[in-house]
């Protein structure tokens, strides 16, 4: 689905592409009609040539990598001080030889952020269990290990 403010539909690309490739318009003449620069129309003409009308769908503008993204030896290392030893980012960061500012955000990705998400006991983090219906039943089954008398211990 196209944002607010975006200039085209996927039906007005569509539309616009076949001026270009079908009728052969020029670029230049289709984006004035539809009020968007020559380059917008060039793209979406070049898209519609590649992919047919699949192209004129909207597309995900999360990147296909991420070559700075921290490693996963070092995302460890960061889980491993914050669960152990309760440290923020900054003396994470200090320990490690990194900003920050990375290891928060690394700290976000991977869910251990706050404290209160920690065991205080373990610092692992605390498994909570999630129902898609509110008021579900959750099973529990309970073993009577302790040898009461009757009438209460």
């Amino acid at each position: 689905m196209s944002h607010a403010n975006a200039a085209l539909t996927p039906r007005a690309r569509l539309r616009l592409a076949r001026l270009i490739v079908d009728h052969g318009w020029s670029p230049a003449r289709a984006a004035e009609r539809y009020d968007v620069s020559w380059r917008t129309a060039s793209k979406w003409a070049q898209r519609y040539r590649e992919h047919g009308e699949a192209g004129m769908a909207d597309r995900s503008s999360r990147p296909h990598s991420q070559p700075n993204r921290t490693p996963a030896p070092l995302i460890r290392k960061i889980l491993h001080l914050r669960r152990k030893r309760r440290w923020g980012p900054v003396p994470i960061a200090a320990q490690l030889g990194l900003a920050a500012s990375t290891v928060h955000t690394d700290l976000v990705r991977e869910r251990a952020n706050r404290l209160s998400h920690l065991d205080r006991a373990t610092g692992e983090p605390i498994r909570r269990y999630e129902h898609e219906q509110p008021g579900d039943l959750l099973h529990v089954d309970v073993k009577k290990l302790g040898n009461a008398p009757d009438g209460g211990g």
